[in-house]
């Protein structure tokens, strides 16, 4: 029964919240939390993530390095969607996990950790 246990653990969450969406220029500027409160260190987090207009269409792709993510530490990250404003972002989907590195972590490892959140009204969805 202990190992069918160990088997079923849920891998400690890594907790990406879109927090706040800025204008800067003709840009939106996206402030994301990386919470890794509970995880071990990440030394590369790199993220594919795409923009959708309120209409469900898809706008703006971006790759995003997110790492260093120390141990036990929650940062903000903040990037741009270039040549897109905020009011017209309906919401951000992680796409995939395009690199990570730290630990024992890969690239499934860490999309399997990802909870996605968000503060704005654009929902965060994975």
């Amino acid at each position: 029964m202990g190992a069918a246990m160990a088997q079923d653990a849920k891998p400690l969450p890594l907790k990406l919240e879109l927090n706040r969406l800025e204008p800067a220029g003709e840009s939106c500027r996206t402030y994301l939390l990386v919470d890794n409160s509970r995880g071990p260190a990440l030394k590369s987090l790199k993220v594919d993530l795409f923009a959708f207009d309120t209409e469900g269409v898809a706008q703006k792709r971006l790759a995003v390095e997110l790492g260093p993510v120390p141990d036990h530490k929650t940062l903000v990250r903040l990037f741009d969607f270039p040549a897109l404003a905020c009011p017209k972002i309906g919401r951000v989907l992680l796409n995939d996990v395009l690199a990570c590195e730290g630990a024992d972590a890969s690239r499934e490892t860490c999309l399997e950790r990802i909870e996605t959140d968000s503060k704005t009204s654009a929902p965060f969805v994975r």
